[in-house]
């Protein structure tokens, strides 16, 4: 995970009109003890500073306000000193007592970011760590820096992880329930890596790309919540099985869930009439009916019509349970939409017999037997059936 001031530099270079980096030199940092206290700016970067260039001959200044990354704001002075010699933009004037100009912090990372003409943040990256994974997250290299920063170039690695870290600062509870936790997940994916569209033309990818961003998203909580207790240890075995029970429990239950959020997702998507958790006999309660509860319940609405789907991210023991789930659809194929990777024959057969028909991501059907590989459905072959039935 990316550390604190990183982030927050990060984020802010992502948000702000433009941006600048440079390490703090000798010069910089007064350890030179020369006469011209202040940050050196290189040409190419004035438009952070000003909005035109100085003229040779004349001094120009502009006077700024700058927040620091310890929550503490300066009125800083930009200044071009144009007469005489020299001919160099600064960043002067911090204040009695500014603690990042100090000899200690030469070498460190200096990140400007302009909000406005007179509204800036800054940042002193002054760990290895944290200099490293701010120039990663825009492809630079150590060479690159003293200039503006391409904010649009912010790989996607990076801004999945801030996105991730904005989720969890915003919680007020302890542990999102599934539903938003699921729904988070959607949404990180599909603003970092965009391709909306493969909730249409590769529904099989996008399940993927969710359950796998949500499971990133779960464990970065995890972390946040449980990882600071767990690394300074448990004054007793009693305390470690309650927090290990806790942590385990949680896991399963968001598991069970997640499945059923993105297919759903995966079929509003698709325009699909579905009622999720719909009540067919007694307490029987499939994960998914097409196209309603009402229609299952309708002895006018044809039986071929009706789709049963139930989803379990797991079902190597568990798939039974689908067999009687709908009695209207006793004789009819259930649909059973999964994440397992690869079954036993045995198995495979045994559902052959109860018309049940594994629905798999395409990239998992190559874990199963060869053999009965033809028999499973993708995710994609499933929508454009229900949506054919649905005459969509």
């Amino acid at each position: 995970m990316l550390e604190g001031y990183a982030i927050q530099a990060i984020q802010a270079v992502s948000c702000g009109q433009q941006a600048y980096c440079k390490f703090l030199s000798a010069n910089d940092t007064g350890l030179t003890g020369g006469h011209q206290a202040g940050i050196y700016i290189s040409k190419p970067s004035i438009p952070i500073l000003f909005s035109k260039p100085g003229i040779k001959g004349y001094n120009k200044e502009k006077w700024v306000k700058i927040k620091w990354q310890d929550g503490s704001e300066t009125d800083t002075r930009f200044i071009y000193y144009g007469q005489g010699t020299r001919n160099e933009y600064r960043i002067t004037n911090f204040g009695r007592g500014f603690p990042f100009l100090r000899p200690e912090y030469t070498g460190a990372l200096f990140v400007l970011v302009q909000n406005s003409s007179e509204d800036y943040l800054s940042y002193i990256l002054n760990t290895e760590d944290e200099i490293n994974q701010f120039l990663d997250a825009f492809g630079l290299s150590p060479t690159e820096t003293n200039r503006l920063i391409e904010a649009g170039q912010i790989q996607a690695e990076t801004q999945e992880q801030i996105a991730i870290q904005k989720f969890i600062t915003s919680l007020t509870v302890d542990f999102p329930v599934s539903e938003v936790m699921s729904t988070a997940a959607r949404e990180i994916q599909n603003r970092v890596y965009n391709h909306l569209e493969y909730i249409r033309t590769n529904p099989d990818r996008k399940i993927i790309e969710w359950t796998n961003m949500e499971y990133s998203l779960f464990r970065a909580i995890e972390h946040d919540r449980y990882g600071e207790t767990i690394a300074h240890g448990f004054t007793s075995v009693d305390d470690f099985i309650a927090m290990a029970n806790m942590v385990l429990n949680r896991r399963k239950s968001r598991a069970g869930k997640s499945l059923e959020h993105h297919l759903s997702a995966v079929f509003d998507g698709n325009e699909i009439a579905y009622t999720s958790q719909a009540v067919t006999e007694g307490n029987k309660k499939p994960d998914f009916i097409f196209p309603s509860q009402s229609a299952y319940h309708s002895a006018a609405f044809p039986t071929e019509k009706l789709i049963s789907l139930a989803a379990k991210t797991t079902c190597k023991d568990r798939w039974r349970q689908v067999i009687n789930e709908a009695d209207r659809l006793r004789n009819r194929p259930k649909y059973l939409c999964t994440l397992q990777q690869g079954i036993s024959p045995a198995q495979m057969s045994e559902m052959q017999a109860e018309k049940v028909i594994l629905v798999v991501p395409h990239p998992y059907i190559a874990t199963y037997p060869k053999d009965y590989q033809d028999r499973i459905w993708t995710l994609s072959k499933f929508v454009q059936y229900v949506r054919e039935i649905e005459g969509l």
